[in-house]
């Protein structure tokens, strides 16, 4: 299963059924769970922690150095959970001491080629990142989130569970829970009903999305006024109480 090729440092940790391709380079302190799949000439540098069932394909380079001026060779970490996909020339920095010190990936993500996340990101489960789509570093993602193709996402950005960007979006503050941004700059163009309805959300909870939709871009009302509304909506339909908890938390503000 390991290629004749590959380079593996003495002090990497490879679990049970892992494969090796041609020329691949397993750099220090990276540890690779049960049944991974590294193709070839793909790069893994440590300190990098990937769980089960990760596949990663052909010039990848995985945890290499933050390309942050203020790094200075401190021991930042990049951790992965299961079931993910890499594909080709994607780039995943570790993070800084200045955050996290480490930058995150959940599980079960497609992050298709060219794909750059920055250090100290936070990626949840379930995301789709379409070839190209770039996150500066400090970027938080929520679950079910899709990033079309270029899109680029400016660093300390936030951008919500079920949310979806169209191709070349420009997103220079954060996107609420539900909505889909496009342009440049990234403005909202509704919800994404398509994205709810294949995650199993029923009729009602859309509608209420759709009705909060409404509060926050239609009204003319500030935040405070649009969250006072939202949260006895909240009370009574669950669905969005991340929707509040989002709007009512720091950030960059949201696009509008």
């Amino acid at each position: 299963m390991i290629h004749q090729t590959a380079v593996i440092d003495s002090s990497a940790s490879l679990g049970r059924n892992v494969s090796v391709g041609a020329y691949s380079v397993i750099g220090p302190d990276v540890v690779i769970g049960d049944d991974c799949d590294i193709g070839p000439h793909a790069t893994i540098q440590g300190p990098t922690t990937m769980g089960a069932g990760n596949r990663v394909f052909q010039y990848a380079s995985i945890g290499a150095d933050p390309q942050d001026k203020k790094y200075a060779g401190e021991r930042t970490r990049l951790v992965i959970g299961d079931r993910n996909t890499f594909r080709e020339f994607v780039t995943i920095n570790r993070g800084t001491v200045q955050d996290l010190g480490e930058t995150r990936i959940g599980d079960d993500n497609w992050i298709m080629a060219y794909v750059h996340i920055a250090h100290d990101c936070v990626i949840g489960n379930d995301t789709v990142f379409a070839n190209g789509a770039s996150l500066a570093g400090h970027v938080l993602v929520g679950d079910h989130v899709i990033l079309g193709g270029f899109t680029l996402v400016h660093q300390f950005c936030r951008i919500g569970e079920y949310s979806f960007s169209s191709m070349g979006s420009s997103v220079k503050q954060d996107i609420p829970p539900y909505i889909t941004v496009a342009g440049n700059p990234a403005a909202p163009h509704g919800v994404n009903s398509e994205g709810m309805r294949r995650h199993g959300l029923d009729r009602d909870q859309i509608q209420a999305v759709r009705r909060a939709y409404r509060v926050i871009y239609k009204q003319g009302l500030r935040l405070e006024q649009a969250l006072d509304t939202l949260r006895p909506m909240a009370e009574r339909q669950p669905v969005l109480q991340p929707l509040v908890d989002f709007l009512a938390a720091d950030g960059r503000g949201i696009v509008r």
